[in-house]
């Protein structure tokens, strides 16, 4: 849910809470102001990064960052979301060639804990992708160090192989 339309529903519940509360039906108020609470929570702890990832994995890369510009502090935002959240601004990022400000999203995702090797990899990747566009050949080793400790999938080989090729052409 996007900011405005849970705005929305916390108002509409307060419509109600009200009315519980004016009945003196307690147990209503208890149940609307623990979706209330929830709404908060959510807000804060989830934001509009799933609703980000649906759009990001669309391709609609303009609603991405639409979305995820909604987030005023990612700092909030539990860890299973946060990844998500750096490597989506890291990835717009890199398609705009704003390769600094990717390279900081893709730096913050790898330090967060990702469920999988192959999620992990990507951010890998791209980090070293990026320096070695930036000609900064001295790093990219290391990180296809760390992809090659992960387990990959066919296509992530086939484009660490490539980078490999790459990098061994300015060496």
């Amino acid at each position: 849910m996007n900011t405005k339309y849970r705005l929305i529903v916390i108002a509409i519940a307060v419509v109600f809470l009200l009315y519980a509360l004016y009945h003196q039906h307690f147990n209503f108020v208890v149940y609307i102001a623990g979706g209330i609470g929830y709404l908060v929570w959510s807000h804060y702890r989830e934001g509009t990064v799933f609703l980000a990832t649906q759009a990001f994995h669309k391709q609609d890369y303009e609603k991405t960052k639409r979305l995820l510009s909604e987030v005023k502090n990612p700092d909030t935002l539990r860890k299973g979301r946060r990844h998500y959240y750096e490597f989506m601004l890291g990835n717009i990022a890199l398609k705009e060639e704003r390769l600094d400000e990717a390279e900081y999203h893709f730096q913050l995702a790898s330090r967060l804990p990702w469920k999988r090797d192959s999620e992990k990899a990507f951010v890998l990747i791209n980090l070293a992708n990026i320096n070695l566009r930036k000609k900064r050949y001295d790093r990219v080793p290391a990180y296809l160090e760390l992809v090659k400790k992960l387990r990959l999938t066919e296509r992530q080989n086939n484009i660490v192989e490539k980078i490999e090729l790459e990098l061994n052409k300015h060496i």
